[in-house]
């Protein structure tokens, strides 16, 4: 279910090492879902997936959220949606959610954990065990703050400013009813949850298993199709570039050999997607919308 659709920034400033020629060679499907070749912006999603297991509702990542000071993305400072209403519209109130999933903590992946209200900032859905990786609970929390790397320009310096109000308002709030989870989390006997660093420490996967259905919840594993196509290519926002770029090709070998369905947090579109392999990379076999996986 979508929060936001739209232009974010140029392509290559998201995908820093994509080569211009992939983008134009590849313009047929690229366009425009995921890239506007007039302007040459990355185009995505900011969205949250809905999922019903076992009798419950599950949400996957819940989207920037209202009303936040995001310095670090004006574009997403103080925005203000329908996403409540586009929610009860597919039938779930805030008080039927069972589990939030965080795939990982960033600041388009946690903004709906929380309402504010007359005491702060409160839990989005009052009855919901929320699963948050413990990796990046330690990793983004105040007090560690020290400990992180340094920045590597001023780009990242002012996202590590915005980090901190991002943990105070989506990720401190839900901690009482979170459950920090590492190593691997079985959420029910279909889902399952997965470490799959470099995007962030704790970055997380969510395979989904139901009959002979499979698919691949990857968060920001992939921002881009031309990660598919280009595995090695990181997006400017991965913290460690090189296990990032060693976890996206695991999962999509995994995808491809397994015939799983792959989910990114923020392709548009049809959202989903089968890959293959060709050669040493590796290939969009078919475009999935929700109709045709029941997400």
């Amino acid at each position: 279910m979508p929060e936001w659709t739209g232009e974010i920034a140029p392509a290559r400033f998201i995908i820093p090492g994509s080569s211009p020629e992939v983008w134009r060679d590849n313009e047929a499907w690229l366009a425009p879902d995921h890239w506007h070749p007039d302007t040459d912006a990355y185009h995505a999603a900011v969205q949250t997936w809905v999922l019903r297991s076992e009798g419950k509702t599950v949400l996957v990542d819940t989207g920037v959220g209202n009303d936040r000071d995001r310095p670090q993305i004006p574009l997403f400072d103080h925005l203000h949606t329908g996403f409540l209403h586009r929610l009860a519209a597919a039938g779930v109130r805030p008080e039927d959610v069972d589990v939030v999933i965080n795939t990982h903590i960033h600041y388009d992946h946690v903004g709906w954990n929380t309402l504010g209200g007359e005491q702060g900032w409160e839990p989005a859905f009052p009855n919901a065990t929320y699963l948050i990786p413990a990796v990046d609970a330690r990793y983004f929390a105040p007090e560690n703050a020290g400990r992180r790397p340094a920045p590597r320009d001023d780009h990242e310096r002012l996202r590590r400013r915005g980090s901190l109000l991002v943990y105070a308002d989506s990720v401190a709030p839900v901690l009482g009813r979170a459950t920090l989870w590492e190593d691997a989390y079985r959420v029910d006997a279909n889902l399952s949850l997965e470490p799959a660093p470099g995007h962030t420490p704790g970055s997380s996967v969510l395979r989904v298993r139901s009959g002979g259905d499979k698919a691949v919840f990857v968060g920001d594993i992939l921002h881009s199709p031309v990660q598919i196509l280009e595995p090695a290519h990181n997006s400017c926002f991965c913290e460690d570039r090189e296990q990032a770029a060693a976890t996206r090709r695991r999962v999509l070998e995994q995808a491809a050999d397994e015939g799983e369905i792959v989910v990114p947090a923020h392709f548009a579109g049809a959202g989903a997607v089968e890959v293959r392999r060709d050669g040493s990379r590796f290939r969009v076999r078919r475009w999935v919308g929700a109709e045709d996986n029941g997400c």
